[in-house]
């Protein structure tokens, strides 16, 4: 097991093999660090391992991490998910080894979604979308649903916000692990996703797992796990 960590300005120690102890390598948190700090640790990962990867990316931190870019890695943007990936030009990426499914209650509950789509599909998996299928109008799920099913993904990750019902729902309804991504779409009491989260936690769906409060991240990085065991079995 390689257990090599590299030093970066004395700030912060990179994990380099992460993902061979794992399965899931080290991604930047981008949220509450200077920009150059991001950039610099990204740089770092990127020249070790051919590519690297950051979340909660703002403007202010993309405009540095692009600024501070070598001449031997690319830069990519998933502005929505607010994620940035870089890479060595002759990096390959891994062949597709999983299906997820991915279902957004609402379109202010993409973003999130997006982290996770964005995520999973990194760690090589195909992602299937349903966006906008919430339970206020809760006809525009099945179909999205039963496409799911016949694609064969091994799990579903299920984003909703307001009062978080629709993984409940969704978990009622097939014989796959579901994960429940509360988000802080909501206002008033409960609000900022406290209530989506409750309720994604006292269902009485078995097979529902929930992770916290606008975690697409980690969300993408389960259904990942989930997905490659079933594809090597």
């Amino acid at each position: 097991m390689d257990r090599k960590i590299k030093e970066i300005e004395n700030i912060a120690k990179l994990d380099i093999y992460r993902d061979k102890r794992c399965g899931i390598p080290e991604v930047i948190l981008a949220e509450g660090k200077e920009p150059k700090w991001v950039a610099a640790l990204l740089i770092a990962m990127a020249e070790e391992r051919g590519m690297a990867f950051a979340t909660r990316v703002d403007r202010r931190c993309f405009k540095e991490i692009n600024r501070k870019l070598p001449s031997n890695l690319k830069l990519k943007h998933y502005e929505k998910a607010r994620m940035v990936v870089i890479n060595k030009t002759n990096y390959k990426i891994e062949k597709k080894k999983g299906k997820v499914g991915l279902i957004a209650a609402g379109t202010s509950d993409i973003p999130v979604a997006e982290e996770a789509k964005v995520t999973a599909e990194l760690l090589s998996c195909e992602v299937i979308t349903a966006y906008d299928v919430g339970v206020a109008g809760i006809h525009r799920l099945f179909s999205p649903l039963e496409k799911m099913l016949k694609e064969g993904v091994g799990c579903i990750v299920v984003v909703a916000g307001m009062e978080g019902a629709l993984p409940t729902v969704v978990k009622g309804l097939v014989d796959i692990p579901v994960i429940g991504v509360p988000t802080s779409i909501g206002y008033g009491y409960g609000g900022k996703g406290k209530s989506a989260l409750m309720t994604m936690l006292q269902s009485c769906s078995p097979g529902l797992v929930v992770v916290n409060i606008d975690n697409g991240f980690g969300a993408g990085c389960a259904a990942a796990l989930i997905a490659w065991r079933l594809e090597n079995d």
